[in-house]
C-alpha cells in the first residue's frame, strides 16, 4: 500500500492511505492508530483517524528544541513517520466487537422512513428489513462527539441527504445519508434521513471512554417496539 504525506498547515501532516471507502484500507488506518496508542512519540500532540487518512498534529517548537534544530519540522516528521511505517506489518488492530443497537423504526422516531422507501421504490417494511440485514462496520467517529460513520449498508436503501437539514435532531436518531448509516449521539442539526431511534446513549461524557462505539466495531441493528424503546429509555436514566 502506497502512503503519501501532505502538510496540513504548519503543525500537522496528513497520511493518505487510500482514496476510496474500503474496509482493507480502513484496517490499515486502525492498525497504525493502534500503534500510536501504545507507542505515542513525544513529538506528537494527537492523531485523528478517518476513513482513509490519519492526521497527526505536532509542536514544531518542541521538535526544533529537542530533536531537529535547523531542520524543517515537517520534513523531519515525514522522515520519522517513514521509519515507523516500515514496521507497520507488525501492527495489530484491536479485535472487533459486535454491538447490538436496538432501533424503533418509523413513526415519530423515523419521520423519513416513508421518503426513503419512496426514493428506492420499496415498502417501509422492506427498508427496515434491508437496514437490519446490513454487514456493518464503524469506519470512524466524527462530526459530533461519538457519532459513528457506519459502512456496509444495502445499496438498495441508499438515499441522499435531505434538501432542508433539520435544526435539531433528537439524540439516538438513526439515519441514512447516501450509502451510509449512522446514529446521532447528541441532539444536533443534521441532514440525514431519519428512519428510527435507539434508546442507547452513544455519548457518555462521564466515562473514561465517552464514545460507546469505536472505529472497527461491528454493528447489528435490532428492531424493538415503541413500548420497548420507552422501557429501555427509562432504564438508562
Amino acid at each position: 500500500m502506497d502512503i503519501t504525506f501532505h502538510p496540513v498547515g504548519d503543525q500537522a501532516v496528513l497520511l493518505q492511505l487510500g482514496d476510496t471507502i474500503d474496509e482493507q484500507v480502513n484496517q490499515h488506518v486502525r492498525k497504525i492508530s493502534a500503534h500510536f496508542d501504545k507507542y505515542k512519540p513525544d513529538w506528537m500532540i494527537e492523531y485523528i483517524p478517518a476513513f482513509t487518512t490519519i492526521t497527526i498534529t505536532y509542536d514544531p517548537f518542541y521538535i526544533h528544541k529537542r530533536h531537529a534544530a535547523g531542520v524543517r519540522p515537517y520534513h523531519w516528521i515525514c522522515e520519522q513517520l517513514q521509519l515507523i511505517l516500515k514496521e507497520r506489518t507488525e501492527y495489530k488492530a484491536e479485535h472487533s466487537r459486535t454491538i447490538e443497537i436496538p432501533v424503533c423504526y418509523g413513526g415519530e422516531f423515523g419521520p423519513d422512513l416513508a421518503a426513503v422507501a419512496e426514493h428506492n421504490r420499496l415498502s417501509e417494511e422492506e427498508v427496515i428489513q434491508k437496514h437490519m440485514a446490513g454487514d456493518y462496520l464503524v469506519y470512524m467517529i466524527g462530526f459530533a462527539p461519538g457519532f459513528p460513520y457506519i459502512g456496509g449498508m444495502d445499496p438498495e436503501i441508499a438515499t441522499p441527504r435531505r434538501d432542508d437539514p433539520r435544526l435539531a435532531i433528537p439524540e439516538g436518531s438513526v439515519g441514512i445519508a447516501g450509502g451510509q448509516t449512522g446514529v446521532y449521539p447528541i441532539e444536533t442539526p443534521g441532514g440525514w434521513q431519519l428512519i428510527g431511534r435507539t434508546p442507547l446513549s452513544l455519548f457518555q461524557p462521564d466515562q473514561d471512554i465517552p464514545s460507546l462505539l469505536q472505529a472497527g466495531d461491528r454493528i447489528q441493528f435490532v428492531p424493538i417496539t415503541e413500548e420497548e424503546y420507552q422501557e429501555r429509555k427509562r432504564g438508562s436514566q
